[in-house]
C-alpha cells in the first residue's frame, strides 16, 4: 500500500534525526503546570481512503500543552467529503437487483442509484509524544481516537434505507507521525501523516498547517 510505504519512509526519516539531549531532557521532564490552552492551528489535508475517492479535507487543532512528560494534549475537528468509487456503487445496485428479483421471482430491473457523496466531520483527541531533534524541529507521534459523525447523501437516495445506512456515528483511533518548527513565539508550522481506523474504514492523511500561539512555550521548546 502506498500511503503505508509513505509512512515507512517518514519514519525512517525520524529515526536518522538524533534527539538533542539537553532540551530533550527538559521537555521530559515537564509536568500538569503546562496543561493550558495555548493555541490553534488551521491546516489542509489529503486523504486516500478505502471504499470512496481520495480528496481533500480541512481541520482545526487546539493545543492544551502537557500533560506530563514530553506528553501533549491536542482535541482536533476535522471535515471531509467524497463520493463513492464506482465499483462500491455498482456492487450496491447488484445488490438491489437481485434482492427485487428474488422478491418477486421476475426480471430484476435495472438500477441506477447514480453517484453517492459520504462526508464526515471527526471530533478527535490526540496525544502527542514529543521530542526535539537538531536544526530547532520538534518531532511527535503517538495515538488519537475521534467520534466519526457520517453521513450519506445522493439524489437517488435520500429519505431511503440506503440513506439510513450510510448515516452514522462510529468510533476510531488513529497513529499519527509529525513534525513542527517555531517560526516564532506565536508562529509555528507542522505537517503530520495520520493513518485512521474505524470498524470498516480505513484511510491515511498527510496534512500541513499553521499554529497561532498566545500561551508560552514550555522548556525545550524554543527554536
Amino acid at each position: 500500500m502506498a500511503a503505508a510505504r509513505t509512512l515507512c519512509g517518514v519514519l525512517a526519516l525520524v529515526c536518522l534525526l538524533a534527539p538533542r539531549g539537553a532540551s530533550g531532557q527538559e521537555l521530559a521532564d515537564l509536568d500538569y503546570e503546562y496543561l493550558t490552552f495555548r493555541g490553534v492551528g488551521f491546516d489542509w489535508g489529503y486523504l486516500w481512503p478505502r471504499r470512496v475517492e481520495p480528496t481533500g479535507s480541512v481541520a482545526l487543532r487546539f493545543d492544551m500543552g502537557y500533560a506530563g512528560p514530553g506528553l501533549r494534549i491536542m482535541p482536533s475537528v476535522m471535515y471531509w467529503s467524497s463520493p463513492f468509487e464506482q465499483s462500491e456503487i455498482t456492487e450496491l445496485e447488484d445488490h438491489i437487483e437481485a434482492l427485487i428479483g428474488d422478491q418477486t421471482g421476475g426480471v430484476p430491473p435495472d438500477v441506477d442509484l447514480g453517484s453517492i457523496e459520504w462526508q464526515d466531520i471527526a471530533i478527535g483527541l490526540d496525544a502527542h509524544v514529543v521530542w526535539d531533534t537538531l536544526f530547532g524541529f520538534l518531532t511527535y507521534g503517538g495515538l488519537g481516537i475521534a467520534a466519526h459523525i457520517l453521513d450519506g447523501s445522493g439524489d437517488a437516495i435520500d429519505g431511503t434505507l440506503v440513506d439510513d445506512l450510510l448515516d452514522s456515528v462510529t468510533a476510531g483511533f488513529n497513529l499519527h507521525l509529525g513534525m513542527e518548527y517555531p517560526i516564532s513565539p506565536r508562529l509555528r508550522v507542522y505537517s503530520v501523516g495520520k493513518y485512521e481506523v474505524l470498524s470498516d474504514f480505513q484511510y491515511f492523511t498527510a496534512r500541513a498547517g499553521l499554529q497561532f500561539m498566545w500561551g508560552p512555550m514550555a522548556p525545550g521548546e524554543e527554536r
